[in-house]
């Protein structure tokens, strides 16, 4: 149990988790655990609504999703999604799939779409599959290919495109963030702000969220440990490495310090989401668990705790 003073609920943030919580990276993958215990859990947990997480690994079919979802109480904050938008070959195929995980996310009552870029590492094995550096001909590019995506999912889904700068992708550090969101459209192409992955990156998320306030559309939070960032970078280790070392910590542990991004966030004008993310693939199916609730709680400590859908964010 946490020891911080219980504070009054933050009226315009609404918690939430995700899969990756329970250690899911991938639509299907022997070391994770059914979809069925992530939502049993998740309601065991103390939690209301959740991400949808790689397409696949919860049920595809919106009559299938709605009665699993339904039938447990749980709400869907968003859909997720990845893709290379800077690579224009690839572009039909990637609005294909992204068109399809939209649908989904509309059919279950959602309006966001959390899309991550490809990271340049294997995920699994650490290996570069490409250069970790965009060409000034690639960043040329890449605000215009996500606004123009976003215009296509809030036209005709309803859906707010929110990238997630990742660690191992080419949005992961503080310059590469700003240039994406100085280069994409506010219109149509927000930000995830995912504090952990932003504090892997050597940035600082509340600078962010009091600099770049109005483009926070959704929120992952987490936490990492400074000590494990600094030996990754230094051992050029892959995050999936640094996370099996145990680089994503349990709050108030590790940076950013949650409760300098809650109420960072508490005074920005606009209802967000704000997801819980541990990063824990591949773990033991009795470890998500009792992280959640102890997450929950001390998260609901800092005045995390509301339930109800936001009403409208950037």
């Amino acid at each position: 149990m946490t020891t911080a003073s219980p504070r009054t609920i933050i009226g315009n943030l609404c918690l939430g988790s995700a899969p990756d919580s329970w250690g899911v990276w991938f639509p299907e993958d022997e070391h994770q655990v059914p979809y069925t215990r992530f939502l049993d859990e998740l309601v065991e947990a103390g939690y209301r609504w959740f991400e949808l997480g790689p397409f696949g690994y919860l049920p595809t079919d919106p009559k299938q999703l709605a009665e699993e979802v339904g039938s447990r109480g749980l709400n869907v904050s968003g859909g997720t999604t990845w893709g290379a938008l800077h690579r224009l070959h690839e572009w039909d195929e990637m609005l294909a799939h992204t068109r399809k995980v939209a649908e989904l996310t509309a059919a279950a009552g959602a309006h966001h779409l959390v899309f991550l870029p490809t990271m340049y590492r294997d995920e699994k094995t650490g290996g570069f599959t490409e250069p970790p550096e965009l060409t000034a001909e690639q960043w040329n590019s890449f605000g215009a290919r996500a606004s123009e995506l976003g215009k296509i999912l809030l036209e005709e889904y309803d859906v707010r495109l929110v990238l997630h700068p990742h660690a191992d992708s080419h949005v992961q550090t503080q310059d590469e963030i700003e240039r994406y969101l100085n280069e994409s459209d506010s219109r149509y192409a927000n930000l995830c702000l995912d504090t952990g992955h932003v504090a892997y990156g050597r940035g600082d998320a509340v600078d962010l969220i009091h600099r770049y306030g109005e483009r926070m559309g959704y929120v992952h939070i987490k936490q990492m440990d400074p000590d494990i960032i600094e030996r990754a970078w230094t051992e050029k280790l892959g995050f999936g490495e640094a996370v099996k070392l145990g680089v994503c910590v349990e709050p108030p542990a590790g940076v950013p310090n949650p409760a300098d991004v809650i109420e960072a966030l508490s005074t920005l004008d606009a209802e967000l989401f704000v997801i819980v993310e541990q990063d824990l693939y591949p773990c033991a199916p009795e470890v998500p668990l009792p992280i959640a609730v102890r997450t929950r709680e001390y998260l609901n400590s800092r005045g995390l705790a509301r339930t109800d859908r936001p009403g409208g964010s950037a």
